[in-house]
This record gives structure tokens, C-alpha cells and sequence, in this order.
């Protein structure tokens, strides 16, 4: 039978440290608490006499150095008590180090830190109570276990409040607390409730590689960015936080979530979406569970709105978005885009507007909704520059990519054609076909400029339904050639169409005895006259019927010159399509 293998022992201690109870067998090291000052023990190995004295001697605001020293909750009790303030009844401390400390049942409410508060590696096996207080500097808790309950609320961190790879076994509450500098939570671990209900981080609050079970997070505001990457929620879970930006790269959700944003810059790339999970912006300020509504004064003239910035890698079967703004996002890299729900009111990065200039040619974009990918293609094929970082783009120019101007990163018209396809889908699938529209008009734009992918005939193709529907999408441009096609047509059967006098049948006969033969014939229109003497009302009127009947593929029955029948066949064919487009871009706009 095999041996298992022996628990590693634990390096000593870089400090001084009491080796009380040590073996040189079992536990070479022993106590790991740090020398009391003039002594060779730990404070809870202390003699009686000369841990009197030492208590004795503390006053409030004093500094405190008992690393890896083992706290009974009456040892703790009696050193808060030594530096208690006598008139406010706080619990004053200088530079406070507990690195790998022990406690049973840890009272630090309402205590104040005037220095660094160090906690690392520390050991909480019961209830660690920190409500209330106040860590004037750097509050550190890097990889400390909490056994039981721990109770940050109403706790003011004015420096740096580390928690990384802190482990929170039972309820950890965070709720009300004031986080001034950064605050790091990255690979802690939630086994419990988290709250947070109220927090305000004044800087970016770090959850990267964090770990939760918890049913809620939230509501909380920050003024930075509230970092998810990495993290995993293992049960179903809703997300309330209004902050300048959230970013879930690498996110993994392993049950649904609801997140609910308000203000954010949202990053989703590369999340892992094993149920659904619902993004929607938050019209007005959250509310805590008392009915309070949360501060969010640390956002104050920040812009209003939720934008999703990326969704590249993402399962987008599982992602639902409602009220964002989609104007900067990245859909490239997305699986099953066309089972995406878009939710209520969705903004997509319009068009430049006005007329632009292409050297003697002047062009005009049709107004449309564009992804943010075709966007940074034309910038980047329209040799447009980088902007500076801090410049505000103008709605006149195309908006330039992340890695402008570098064509290896930027998408091509084949990939961008592919995303307005299955974009184009999952609008239709949700019975929004005018919202499908400006994707459908997007693929073709796409196509058309698609020179590698496309062949040449199905360009021009293309080209030539641009030019005279906008795709079958741009009814005051069919509508437009239709007018012109009529007037061609009435101003060509005027010129040559119309004959100058309707041709009279003549009758002849021949007698065979009693019997008289009769024939009638016309002779063929002809056309005659200057041309002022074409261009008459009643000639125009006569070409208009013509070319009102073409319009509805009739024949006028009226005598047309040879080169006039055929301008009216010309226009029977032509009119109707013309005609047929229109009627179809404008079913493309009001169909449900």
C-alpha cells in the first residue's frame, strides 16, 4: 500500500517569529508569531506580567506589528482596548501589520487606520466584523481566508483596499463602503453572499479571475471601470452597477445572469455563455433593498447610456441586449450572430453626413444605420488619419478602428457582408423588417466593393441596382428615375413619337357584276413640321397618356410613328420595374 504523501511544511517566517510549541519533527517552526518588542514571543505567548506591561504602554494612534500572531477573541478584545480613544470610543491605530495573522472572532468596527492596515494571508476563523472603519492609507487583505462572516459596511478605504485571492467563506458585506483609491479584488473568492449594495469606488474597482455564488451583485457605482475579466459566476445572478465602464473579457457564466448597466463602456469579448445572459441599460437610478437610491454622484456629467464596445468570440445564442448602443461595437469573431436579440431601442453608428468631395465628384451618404466594422474598413480604404486619442471625431468622416490604419487588422468587405448577413437575420427573425433593411443594404454595399469575393458581372449587377433603388431599399431614388424615364419618354414621342396628323383610312372598291369590293386602309402615321410645331400642349398631352400607360405596362392605343412604338415599348418594360422598386422599398420601410 502506498504512503500518501506528507503535508508540506511552511518556510518560516521573514520576521522574528516566537517558534512556540515547534517540533522539530512534526512542526519544525512553530508559532509564527513576530518578537514583541524586548521580548522573544509573540503576544498571545507572552507571560502574563510582560503582556500587562506591554498593553499598558500602547496609547491610541500607536503602530502595531504582530504578524502571523495567534488572536484569541479576548486577546484581541484587550488590545482594541488599549488603543481606544477615551472620548470618541474608536479604536485608533498608526501602521497596523497582521500578516498571517490568526483570529477566532476578529472586532475591528468603527476602528480607525491612520497608516497602512496590513491583513495579508490572514487567518478569520469566525466572524470578522471591519463595519464602520476607517483605513486612512493602504488596507491590505491579499489572500486572507474569512471563515465566517465578514462585515465591511459603511468601511472607508481612502487608499489602496487590496482583497486579492481573499477567500470569503460565509457572507461577505461590502455594503455602503467607500473605496477612494483602487480597489483590488482580483481571484477572491465568493462562496457566499456578496453585497454590495451601495458601494461607491472612487477609481477602477478590479474583480478579474474573481469567483462567485452569489445571487447579486450590486447595486454599486464607480467612477472607473468595474473589471470582470476572468471571472466566473456559478449560479444565476444579476449584476446592478452604473459605472464609466464594465469590462466581462473572458467573462464565464455558468448559469443565466442579468446585467444591468447604467453610463458603462461594456466589453463582452471572449465571454463564455453557457445559459442566457441579458445586458440592458437602466433607465433611472438603482435603488438599494431599503428603498434608497444609490449615489451616483461620482458620475456626474458623464454621458447617459450604455455601449456595448465588443462582442467578438461570444456565443451570441445566449446574449440578449436591450436599449444599447451599439455604434463602437465589435461583432467580428461572434458565433451564431443571427440568433442575437436586440431588445428595445438599439442605436447602430450612422453614416457621415453631408456632401464629400472625391476630386471632381460630389457624393452624398445615405443615411443608415452601419456597423462599427464598416466604419473602420472605409476609414482605413479612404486613407483617412489617425485621430489623436482625445479628438472628437466629426459626424462628416468615417470612424477609424483601434488599430487605424493597419489594413491587416481591420476587417474586409467579404467579413463585413458576412456580419450585416447574419445581423440581417436575427432582425428578421424577430419580425423587424425595417430594422433589417439598413443590413441588407449594408451586405450589398459590402458585396459591391467585394472585389476578390465577387465576380465582376455580379458587381456591376449590383452597381446598377445601387444606382437606380438603393438595393430595392431607397424609394425617392426609384421613384426619382421613374420621373425622369416618363419625362424622357413624353419629350422623345413629342419630338418623333407622335405622328403630326392622325393618318385618315381610305375606302376603295371594285365592281365584279353585281357585287362591289370595298378595302380600307391606312397609310402609315407620318411626322411633319419644324420642331416648334412639335412641341405643343396638345402633342405633350397625347405623349403623357403614352407614357402613364407604360407606367401600368397598358398600351395608350394611340398612332405612334415607327420610332415612336418603339420608345413606347422601351418604356412599357422599363417604367414598371422602376415603378415595382419603388413600391418595394417603400414595403421594405412600414412592413411588420
Amino acid at each position: 500500500m502506498s504512503t500518501p504523501p506528507a503535508t508540506p511544511v511552511p518556510p518560516p517566517p521573514s520576521w522574528p517569529y516566537c517558534a512556540h510549541g515547534a517540533d522539530p519533527t512534526a512542526d519544525p517552526v512553530g508559532c509564527r508569531g513576530i518578537h514583541v518588542p524586548g521580548h522573544t514571543a509573540c503576544l498571545a505567548h507572552l507571560s502574563d506580567t510582560h503582556r500587562d506591561t506591554y498593553l499598558a504602554g500602547l496609547t491610541p494612534g500607536d503602530d502595531i506589528d504582530h504578524r502571523g500572531t495567534p488572536f484569541t477573541t479576548h486577546l484581541l478584545h484587550r488590545l482594541l482596548d488599549a488603543l481606544r480613544d477615551p472620548a470618541t470610543r474608536k479604536c485608533q491605530w498608526g501602521t497596523a501589520d497582521f500578516d498571517e495573522a490568526q483570529f477566532s472572532n476578529a472586532w475591528f468596527g468603527r476602528a480607525q487606520f491612520f497608516g497602512n492596515a496590513g491583513f495579508r494571508s490572514a487567518q478569520f476563523s469566525g466572524f470578522a466584523v471591519f463595519g464602520g472603519a476607517q483605513f486612512s492609507d493602504n488596507a491590505e487583505f491579499s489572500g486572507a481566508q474569512f471563515s465566517d462572516n465578514a462585515e465591511f459596511r459603511s468601511a472607508q478605504f481612502s487608499g489602496y483596499a487590496g482583497f486579492r485571492r481573499a477567500q470569503f467563506s460565509g457572507y461577505a458585506g461590502f455594503g455602503e463602503a467607500r473605496f477612494s483609491g483602487y480597489a483590488r479584488f482580483a481571484g477572491a473568492r465568493f462562496s457566499d453572499d456578496a453585497e454590495f449594495s451601495g458601494a461607491r469606488f472612487s477609481d477602477d474597482a478590479e474583480f478579474s479571475g474573481a469567483r462567485f455564488s452569489v445571487a447579486g451583485l450590486g447595486p454599486l457605482a464607480c467612477a472607473g471601470v468595474v473589471d470582470l475579466s476572468g471571472a466566473v459566476f456559478e449560479v444565476p445572478v444579476t449584476l446592478e452597477i452604473a459605472a464609466r465602464g464594465v469590462r466581462c473579457e473572458r467573462t464565464r457564466w455558468e448559469s443565466t445572469a442579468t446585467a444591468r448597466l447604467r453610463y458603462a463602456r461594456a466589453d463582452l469579448g471572449h465571454a463564455v455563455l453557457s445559459a442566457p445572459v441579458a445586458v440592458t441599460a437602466h433607465p433611472a437610478p438603482f435603488t438599494s433593498p431599503l428603498g434608497d437610491a444609490v449615489d451616483e454622484s461620482l458620475l456626474s456629467g458623464y454621458r447617459d447610456g450604455v455601449r456595448v464596445t465588443s462582442v467578438q468570440g461570444v456565443d451570441a445564442a445566449h446574449l440578449v441586449l436591450t436599449d444599447t448602443d451599439l455604434s463602437d461595437c465589435l461583432f467580428s469573431g461572434a458565433f451564431h450572430l443571427d440568433q442575437l436579440r436586440l431588445e428595445g431601442r438599439t442605436i447602430f453608428a450612422p453614416t457621415p453626413t453631408g456632401w464629400h468631395r472625391h476630386g471632381m465628384r460630389l457624393t452624398r451618404w445615405t443615411r443608415r444605420r452601419a456597423l462599427a466594422e464598416e466604419h473602420h474598413w472605409r476609414a482605413q480604404t479612404a486613407a483617412q488619419p489617425a485621430p489623436p486619442s482625445d479628438h472628437t471625431l466629426s459626424p462628416r468622416q468615417w470612424r477609424p478602428g483601434p488599430h487605424h490604419p493597419d489594413p491587416s487588422f481591420t476587417p474586409d468587405p467579404e467579413d463585413v457582408a458576412a456580419l450585416y448577413r447574419q445581423l440581417r437575420k436575427a432582425f428578421e427573425d424577430g419580425k423587424n423588417e425595417p430594422g433589417a433593411a439598413d443590413f441588407y443594404y449594408g451586405e450589398c454595399e459590402m458585396r459591391r466593393h467585394d472585389h476578390p469575393g465577387t465576380p465582376k458581372g455580379e458587381r456591376r449587377l449590383l452597381w446598377g441596382y445601387w444606382l437606380l433603388s438603393g438595393y430595392g431599399l431607397r424609394a425617392s431614388r426609384a421613384f426619382t428615375w421613374l420621373l425622369a424615364a416618363m419625362s424622357l419618354t413624353v419629350l422623345l414621342l413629342m419630338g418623333i413619337g407622335l405622328p403630326t396628323h392622325d393618318p385618315d383610312p381610305a375606302t376603295s372598291g371594285t365592281l365584279h357584276g353585281s357585287k362591289i369590293s370595298l378595302h380600307t386602309s391606312s397609310p402609315d402615321p407620318a411626322l411633319h413640321g419644324t420642331w416648334s410645331q412639335r412641341m405643343t400642349w396638345a402633342r405633350a398631352e397625347k405623349a403623357t397618356r403614352v407614357a402613364v400607360n407604360s407606367v401600368v405596362f397598358r398600351s395608350s392605343g394611340q398612332n405612334l410613328t415607327t420610332a415612336g412604338t418603339y420608345i413606347e415599348m422601351a418604356s412599357r418594360l422599363l417604367e414598371p420595374i422602376l415603378l415595382a422598386l419603388g413600391a418595394l422599398a417603400i414595403r421594405g420601410r412600414i412592413k411588420r
